[in-house]
């Protein structure tokens, strides 16, 4: 299959000499309703055309009935968050040229005069918001996002304003090119009170830096209510994501978050990393919450039940584990945990009481688990505690 590629903007197109040729060589056209209307004037009278819209099994099954090279009109850049990209990937055999115009963010950056050096464009066009967390936790100088229906300018305002960006300003291109076209810089402040273009994107410039730690003061958290130390403290805290190798983990469970501590601190280190955290006590809901706002991290999953009780199945296979709290069924919930790992999975565990350490150590003995590293920690006129970590083998 032969599929030709054209990116065309918001206005009549035009079309170079050998992409005219290539129009008038063929019969095989594809692109949105709104391309059709633009091109339809320069198309030959006896071509046909395939909507790209849902389903796309349907979309494809005609694609491979034409028999001929298929001319693509998309908007853009194909290959930015684009249909070539779509083709590439349906079709890897096959052969896909590309021929781009702007894309919405190049032209909103060239309308604002912005400086795209420093440049991060991401999607959450159909996408979850996990590439805007990330970006925004890196505190990247200068975001391009593509929006959707959902999460247009304001959704995405609110979003920052709930997690404390308030160091950025926005920069929303309206139906660029188009005959509603409208550009303009706002506060976060300014920008949430109003409504936008059903086509649009936007650009995030940073302001200033938020503060960033490389340990958050156990004080800083809000923790519950009337127990002040029930918290990881944050020298224990730090050595224990030393133990989880969090920088180069892809999945982190923490088992009886609490206050979200330990998952909070891993995600500032590495904000690509997911996190599945799980928690019995209700009320640590709002509280791990509130600690994602006043710290800036979004994308957290807290699930509060009993871990006893959840199909572990239904999240990603962890490769990094925190045993943050067990119930009294330590060696219990390593068996539950033992059935989703795979080979060379950490396992990290902090202890107490002398009981604990050899239960820990015992079942990682039964379930040929190798425990690695044993490190004692005392901390002013607390007890000693004991780090564990152990990898499957």
């Amino acid at each position: 299959m032969i599929f030709h590629v054209i990116g065309i903007g918001n206005k009549q197109p035009v079309f170079s000499k050998e992409q005219k040729k290539l129009i008038d060589n063929n019969t095989v056209f594809s692109g949105g309703k709104r391309h059709l209307e633009l091109v339809k004037d320069v198309l030959p009278e006896n071509y046909q055309w395939i909507y790209i819209k849902s389903p796309m099994t349907a979309v494809f099954k005609q694609y491979e009935e034409a028999k001929e090279t298929i001319i693509v009109f998309a908007s853009g850049n194909p290959l930015f968050y684009g249909f070539a990209n779509t083709l590439q990937n349906k079709y890897p055999q096959s052969s896909v040229y590309t021929e781009p115009y702007f894309s919405s963010i190049q032209l909103l950056a060239n309308k604002t005069s912005t400086n795209s050096n420093e440049l991060v464009t991401i999607s959450v066009h159909g996408r979850s918001w996990d590439a805007l967390d990330v970006a925004l936790i890196e505190q990247q100088s200068l975001i391009g996002v593509l929006t959707d229906g959902h999460k247009n300018p304001k959704t995405i305002v609110e979003r920052l304003l709930q997690y404390g960006f308030t160091n950025y300003e926005i920069s929303i291109g309206e139906d660029l090119e188009g005959e509603n076209e409208k550009v303009q810089t706002l506060s976060l402040s300014e920008a949430v009170t109003k409504n936008y273009h059903k086509l649009n994107c936007i650009l995030l410039h940073r302001k200033e830096k938020r503060k960033q730690y490389f340990g958050i003061e156990d004080s800083n958290f809000e923790g519950l209510p009337g127990r002040p130390n029930m918290i990881t403290k944050m020298p224990i805290r730090l050595t224990t994501l030393h133990l989880l190798e969090v920088l180069n983990a892809s999945v982190f469970w923490d088992i009886g978050f609490c206050t979200g501590s330990i998952s909070i601190e891993a995600k500032l280190k590495n904000p690509n990393l997911e996190i599945v955290a799980f928690e019995k006590r209700e009320e640590c809901e709002e509280i791990l919450f509130t600690n994602q706002k006043r710290f800036g991290v979004p994308g957290i999953n807290g699930v509060i039940g009993d871990f006893f009780e959840q199909d572990t199945r239904t999240f990603r296979q962890p490769d990094t584990v925190f045993i943050g709290g067990h119930g009294g069924r330590l060696e219990e919930l390593l068996i539950k945990v033992d059935e989703v790992l795979s080979s060379n999975a950490i396992i990290v565990m902090n202890t107490v009481k002398e009981t604990s350490k050899n239960t820990f150590k015992k079942s990682c003995e039964n379930l040929g688990w190798k425990v690695k590293e044993e490190i004692n920690l005392t901390l002013d006129l607390h007890n000693p505690i004991c780090l564990l970590k152990a990898i499957k083998t």
